[in-house]
């Protein structure tokens, strides 16, 4: 996990959206400007291992003056006395994961060409066990074609491309794994900047006002955002049902995912130009890889069953219970083995299977120890290291992650489990937690389980809640907020483990924080397998189709929704949230599996929402986790009902709110 961040900036220079753009980017205008010195403070919290910094001045000769190092804090504004058109100032504050030895950014070729980058790479680019992921991404990009066809966001073949070399869109549509990223090209003098297709990493824009002339992308906004911009009137719904919302333009936007350049080359052609302002347009590029392009579309073959699939679906449950059986003692010692010529294989079990396998493989490739940077883990006292944690609920999602993790990591290994709370042990997704630590233990017996309790009150979270408002931004409702405190704490793995539920040598209750650096989440499991009410509202009002295309709007906006809030709540602890559910395997298998095996919504809470899940579970041995209803963080840990308690008096009183605006500031104060 990293931070990065570009403030573009010049005394005549207007960036602004083409107009390819300009449909899905807005102009912000309301907020106050933020300094250098704060972005380089919230990035290094998401990057503690280093934070480097590197600004390039254009001049109006074509000149480029450079240099390094964070000193000097600046505004990244160019000097017009040494006749600046315009000044790039690249951030890269990391967290080093992957690779034998740290790799500190902002990277530099030797052709000055200039990278910061933000992600994983799981596939797409060649990337040897012992290599950094940057750095690979960094060796291809430099190889790209520099032509000037790609500046307008065209995608054309020029003679270049036709020789074999390829473009920076064809290198960035073929990673598989999540990024966001900056890039400087030298030799085209080009800007490339995104996002991937399902926003899995933040990166914000902040576009040019008469307030703050500067571009600014940023992976977070700074923690002294709430502080600075509290006297502004942001009004916010408390129903998530509408996310658009009424709210005023703010500093910040989530880029949409894509990717996007600035050529600047144009700016140094002529100086006397400049003078007279300079527009410099953002392009956006399209996906160049039909695999990729397909997922996004989010289009399913099969949606509407015959009355033939029906009949078929009827003793689906009857015969995938004989083709589980078993599965307990089978799971014992790690992997399920199954034998897909069993009679007793039926579609559905045979759709969890595909399915089964995808996520193993999609936990695997997040998880290789191999791959993860060894320092600090390979010490005495090995036996209570736990190098990677689970986000958990005790829920179907988080049980099946911590289960598949289980088979991916050597058993030496210690999983935290952590777990938060705002009602102590009374709180659903606690309740759950305890019972899913026990299942885990009895399927599971070889492996070290510690279930980290995170406990607090919303009462005593003011400072952490003001904090989270600037992480979560710009998503602002009172949802946002209670699912970004939420996280935000089960992150930073503060809390308490029972060393006797835990089956530990120390069986006291004693204070505990969880040193991992990477966290298995379950976001997306709900968007792409039904788990979500309105899901079977969609079902019963419109059928088949109607739920179909609901799943592919939540699926197409999750970047907006989810993904970025939470990737600021999570990484602002200096660790790194992976999404097993996300990966872009797991998400072809999903889409090529029929709806009415994914989902029966005509079929009870907890049996048909997500079916196909719970059929994984079954096949993992996890028999109760199968049964668990849905329950959303902000109710499993009922920080919702105590945040609705604190600013509206009562839960109907903030029902009664939802059907209008309310000021998120003065419910805050």
């Amino acid at each position: 996990m990293c931070g990065i961040s570009l403030v573009l900036s010049g005394d005549h220079l207007v960036v602004a959206p083409a107009a390819a753009a300009a449909a899905e980017i807005h102009h912000s205008g309301e907020g106050k400007g933020v300094s250098v010195d704060e972005l380089k403070e919230a990035l290094h919290r998401r990057g503690p291992d280093n934070l480097g910094c590197l600004r390039r001045r254009l001049l109006a000769d074509g000149t480029v003056l450079g240099s390094d190092g964070c000193n000097g804090g600046g505004e990244g504004k160019a000097s017009a006395g040494d006749g600046s058109v315009a000044e790039l100032l690249f951030i890269g504050a990391t967290l080093h994961l992957r690779g034998v030895e740290p790799v500190a950014q902002p990277l530099v070729s030797s052709s000055g060409s200039v990278l910061v980058y933000n992600g994983e790479i799981y596939g797409g680019i060649e990337v040897a066990d012992d290599e950094n992921d940057t750095q690979a991404l960094f060796s291809s990009l430099e190889s790209c074609c520099s032509c000037d066809c790609h500046a307008l966001g065209r995608n054309k073949t020029c003679s270049c491309c036709a020789s074999g070399d390829k473009s920076v869109p064809q290198i960035l549509s073929t990673i598989k794994g999540p990024w966001a990223l900056i890039y400087w090209q030298m030799d085209s003098n080009m800007i490339w900047f995104g996002r991937d297709a399902f926003g899995r990493r933040s990166l914000l824009v902040h576009w040019p006002t008469s307030e703050d002339s500067r571009f600014i992308l940023s992976s977070v906004a700074p923690p002294s955002f709430a502080r600075n911009n509290s006297d502004a009137t942001v009004n916010v719904f408390v129903s998530d049902t509408d996310m658009t919302g009424c709210t005023k333009a703010s500093y910040w936007e989530e880029l949409p995912c894509g990717i996007y350049s600035i050529h600047m080359k144009d700016i140094r052609k002529d100086g006397t130009c400049v003078k007279e302002g300079w527009n410099v347009e953002v392009n956006t590029h399209e996906w160049m890889d039909s695999s990729l392009n397909k997922l996004i579309q989010w289009e399913r073959k099969l949606t509407v069953p015959t009355i033939e699939d029906n009949s078929i679906d009827r003793g689906n449950h009857l015969l995938s219970q004989n083709f589980i059986r078993g599965a307990e003692e089978n799971s014992k010692n790690g992997f399920m083995k199954i034998d897909l010529l069993s009679d007793s294989a039926n579609c559905i079990t045979q759709s969890a299977h595909k399915v089964l396998v995808a996520l193993r493989e999609s936990v695997m490739l997040r998880t290789k120890m191999n791959t993860l940077f060894q320092g600090g883990i390979n010490k005495p006292g090995d036996e209570e290291i736990a190098p990677i944690a689970v986000l958990f609920s005790g829920g179907l999602d988080s049980m099946i992650l911590a289960a598949l993790l289980n088979q991916c990591i050597d058993s030496k290994w210690t999983i935290d489990l952590l777990n938060v709370s705002f009602d102590g042990q009374l709180a659903p997704d606690r309740i759950s937690a305890i019972a899913g630590l026990r299942e885990l233990q009895r399927i599971y017996p070889l492996r070290r389980w510690r279930l980290v309790e995170i406990d607090t009150a919303l009462t005593d979270l003011k400072g952490e809640s003001e904090h989270v408002m600037a992480l979560i931004h710009p998503s602002d409702t009172y949802m946002d907020l209670n699912i970004g405190i939420a996280l935000w704490l089960a992150a930073g793995g503060d809390g308490w483990v029972d060393g006797s539920a835990c089956l530990m040598q120390d069986g006291s209750r004693h204070k505990y924080k969880s040193s991992s650096r990477v966290l298995i989440v379950g976001s997306g499991a709900d968007e792409q397998c039904a788990g979500y009410g309105r899901h079977r509202t969609k079902y019963r009002l419109g059928g088949w189709n109607a739920l179909d295309e609901e799943m592919r709007l939540d699926v197409q906006r999750i970047w907006k929704r989810n993904m970025g809030r939470d990737d600021r709540c999570i990484s602002d602890h200096g660790k790194e949230a992976r999404f097993p559910f996300l990966d872009e395997n797991v998400i072809k298998t999903l889409l090529e599996i029929p709806l009415w095996e994914i989902a029966k919504l005509d079929e009870p809470v907890g049996k048909g929402d997500k079916k196909i899940l719970r059929e994984v579970a079954r096949l993992l041995g996890l028999q109760e986790a199968a049964l668990q209803p849905k329950r959303a963080i902000q109710f499993g840990s009922r920080i919702a009902r105590e945040s609705n308690r604190k600013n509206f008096g009562s839960n109907r009183a903030a029902n009664q709110a939802s059907a209008g605006s309310v000021q998120i500031h003065k419910h805050m104060q």
